[in-house]
Protein backbone atom coordinates (compact mmCIF):
# COMPACT_ATOMS: atom_id res chain seq x y z
CA UNK A 1 0.00 0.00 0.00
CA UNK A 2 1.23 3.13 -0.93
CA UNK A 3 2.37 5.33 2.40
CA UNK A 4 0.80 8.53 0.88
CA UNK A 5 -2.89 6.85 0.58
CA UNK A 6 -2.36 5.25 4.25
CA UNK A 7 -1.55 8.75 5.44
CA UNK A 8 -4.79 10.42 3.38
CA UNK A 9 -7.06 7.59 5.28
CA UNK A 10 -5.51 7.75 8.89
CA UNK A 11 -6.50 12.08 8.08
CA UNK A 12 -9.49 11.60 7.05
CA UNK A 13 -10.40 9.70 10.22
CA UNK A 14 -8.54 12.39 12.88
CA UNK A 15 -11.51 13.83 14.76
CA UNK A 16 -13.87 11.11 14.17
CA UNK A 17 -15.62 8.68 16.72
CA UNK A 18 -14.38 5.44 14.28
CA UNK A 19 -12.06 3.12 16.08
CA UNK A 20 -12.16 0.34 13.73
CA UNK A 21 -12.04 -0.04 9.84
CA UNK A 22 -11.32 -2.81 7.40
CA UNK A 23 -10.82 -1.79 3.95
CA UNK A 24 -9.91 -4.35 0.56
CA UNK A 25 -8.91 -2.86 -2.76
CA UNK A 26 -8.21 -5.70 -5.08
CA UNK A 27 -5.09 -7.52 -3.25
CA UNK A 28 -4.66 -4.67 -0.46
CA UNK A 29 -6.31 -5.48 2.57
CA UNK A 30 -6.29 -2.91 5.59
CA UNK A 31 -7.55 -3.43 9.02
CA UNK A 32 -7.13 -0.56 11.66
CA UNK A 33 -7.95 0.17 15.14
CA UNK A 34 -7.69 3.82 16.07
CA UNK A 35 -7.22 5.46 19.41
CA UNK A 36 -8.42 4.31 22.62
CA UNK A 37 -10.22 1.44 23.15
CA UNK A 38 -14.14 2.38 23.67
CA UNK A 39 -15.36 2.65 26.82
CA UNK A 40 -16.20 -1.04 28.48
CA UNK A 41 -19.49 -2.11 26.30
CA UNK A 42 -20.47 -3.85 29.82
CA UNK A 43 -22.32 -1.97 31.68
CA UNK A 44 -21.88 -2.80 35.66
CA UNK A 45 -23.87 -1.89 38.17
CA UNK A 46 -22.57 0.52 40.69
CA UNK A 47 -23.80 2.23 43.85
CA UNK A 48 -24.54 5.93 43.72
CA UNK A 49 -22.63 7.66 46.40
CA UNK A 50 -25.41 9.41 48.89
CA UNK A 51 -25.25 13.28 48.67
CA UNK A 52 -25.45 15.11 52.45
CA UNK A 53 -28.71 17.26 52.77
CA UNK A 54 -30.53 18.59 55.71
CA UNK A 55 -32.23 16.45 57.86
CA UNK A 56 -35.77 17.34 56.82
CA UNK A 57 -34.71 16.45 53.56
CA UNK A 58 -34.64 13.09 51.68
CA UNK A 59 -35.94 9.21 53.29
CA UNK A 60 -35.61 8.38 56.50
CA UNK A 61 -31.95 6.84 57.50
CA UNK A 62 -34.03 3.43 57.91
CA UNK A 63 -34.89 3.42 53.94
CA UNK A 64 -31.15 4.26 53.16
CA UNK A 65 -29.99 0.73 54.56
CA UNK A 66 -33.19 -1.27 52.75
CA UNK A 67 -32.81 -4.30 50.99
CA UNK A 68 -32.77 -3.11 47.39
CA UNK A 69 -35.56 -4.64 45.38
CA UNK A 70 -36.08 -7.86 43.56
CA UNK A 71 -35.31 -6.13 40.27
CA UNK A 72 -32.07 -4.36 41.42
CA UNK A 73 -31.29 -8.17 42.20
CA UNK A 74 -31.59 -9.74 38.36
CA UNK A 75 -30.70 -6.45 37.16
CA UNK A 76 -27.10 -7.28 38.60
CA UNK A 77 -26.28 -11.00 37.28
CA UNK A 78 -26.72 -9.25 33.61
CA UNK A 79 -24.98 -7.29 31.38
CA UNK A 80 -25.57 -5.05 28.84
CA UNK A 81 -24.03 -4.60 25.63
CA UNK A 82 -23.47 -0.97 24.59
CA UNK A 83 -23.05 1.08 21.02
CA UNK A 84 -19.70 2.48 20.93
CA UNK A 85 -20.67 5.16 18.58
CA UNK A 86 -23.46 7.26 16.99
CA UNK A 87 -24.86 5.31 14.12
CA UNK A 88 -27.72 2.82 12.72
CA UNK A 89 -27.37 -0.81 14.32
CA UNK A 90 -27.94 -3.79 12.09
CA UNK A 91 -28.01 -7.27 13.56
CA UNK A 92 -26.87 -8.97 10.15
CA UNK A 93 -24.29 -8.11 7.97
CA UNK A 94 -26.58 -7.77 4.78
CA UNK A 95 -30.58 -8.20 4.64
CA UNK A 96 -30.53 -11.57 3.44
CA UNK A 97 -27.97 -12.91 5.64
CA UNK A 98 -29.13 -14.36 9.40
CA UNK A 99 -28.65 -12.06 12.70
CA UNK A 100 -25.15 -12.94 14.25
CA UNK A 101 -26.98 -13.52 17.55
CA UNK A 102 -30.86 -14.81 18.19
CA UNK A 103 -32.01 -14.78 21.76
CA UNK A 104 -30.89 -17.48 23.82
CA UNK A 105 -28.31 -18.03 21.98
CA UNK A 106 -24.94 -18.52 24.00
CA UNK A 107 -21.99 -15.66 22.97
CA UNK A 108 -18.09 -16.64 23.00
CA UNK A 109 -16.02 -13.51 24.01
CA UNK A 110 -14.95 -11.90 20.67
CA UNK A 111 -17.86 -13.20 18.51
CA UNK A 112 -19.39 -10.48 16.73
CA UNK A 113 -23.13 -9.45 17.90
CA UNK A 114 -23.96 -6.88 15.36
CA UNK A 115 -22.78 -4.28 13.06
CA UNK A 116 -22.89 -0.35 13.64
CA UNK A 117 -22.77 2.19 10.88
CA UNK A 118 -21.41 5.10 11.68
CA UNK A 119 -20.04 7.50 8.58
CA UNK A 120 -20.66 4.43 5.84
CA UNK A 121 -18.50 1.91 8.02
CA UNK A 122 -19.21 -0.92 8.79
CA UNK A 123 -18.31 -1.33 12.66
CA UNK A 124 -18.55 -4.73 14.03
CA UNK A 125 -19.39 -4.85 17.61
CA UNK A 126 -17.72 -7.97 19.51
CA UNK A 127 -19.01 -9.34 22.87
CA UNK A 128 -16.76 -8.83 25.68
CA UNK A 129 -17.32 -11.70 27.65
CA UNK A 130 -19.30 -15.32 27.77
CA UNK A 131 -23.06 -14.46 27.91
CA UNK A 132 -26.84 -15.99 26.85
CA UNK A 133 -28.68 -12.88 25.06
CA UNK A 134 -31.58 -12.41 27.47
CA UNK A 135 -33.13 -9.36 25.58
CA UNK A 136 -32.46 -7.40 22.32
CA UNK A 137 -32.84 -3.53 23.46
CA UNK A 138 -33.02 -2.06 19.52
CA UNK A 139 -34.73 -2.66 16.41
CA UNK A 140 -32.85 -3.26 13.50
CA UNK A 141 -32.18 -0.58 11.36
CA UNK A 142 -32.63 1.68 14.49
CA UNK A 143 -30.26 4.77 15.28
CA UNK A 144 -28.13 4.36 17.87
CA UNK A 145 -26.78 6.88 20.37
CA UNK A 146 -22.81 6.59 22.08
CA UNK A 147 -23.59 4.70 25.14
CA UNK A 148 -27.06 2.91 24.48
CA UNK A 149 -27.61 -0.43 25.57
CA UNK A 150 -28.31 -2.89 22.57
CA UNK A 151 -28.13 -6.14 23.94
CA UNK A 152 -28.48 -7.56 27.87
CA UNK A 153 -26.96 -10.67 28.68
CA UNK A 154 -26.64 -12.82 31.81
CA UNK A 155 -22.77 -14.15 31.95
CA UNK A 156 -22.75 -18.16 31.49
Amino acid sequence: MDVEKLKAILGALQGTDVTRLDWADGQEHLALRLGHPPVSAVAQAAPVPAQSAPAQAGPPASALHAPPPKAAESEKKTFTVNSPFVGTFYRSASPDTPSFVELGSVVKKGQVLCIVEAMKLMNEIEAEQPGRLLELLIQNGSPVEYGEPLFRFEPV
